[in-house]
């Protein structure tokens, strides 16, 4: 069976994305800019679901 790299290049991207987020809130929350920590805390909330999906239709645990 031909493995697919497609699914573990968007996991990485999801990640990437999770990291950029999570330094954005950090620093909005350190110059007291508070909506935009809001909105950086729920785009990592979303990504999260978004991860576990894309590992578990692409990603075979049985391989």
């Amino acid at each position: 069976m031909k493995r697919s790299y497609i699914p573990v290049a968007l996991l990485l991207a999801v990640l990437m994305l999770n990291i950029i987020a999570t330094q954005y809130m950090v620093h909005q929350y350190f110059y007291q800019n508070y909506t935009n920590t809001i909105i950086a805390a729920v785009v990592n909330v979303i990504l999260f679901p978004v991860a576990f999906l894309i590992y578990k239709k692409g990603v075979n645990v049985n391989d």
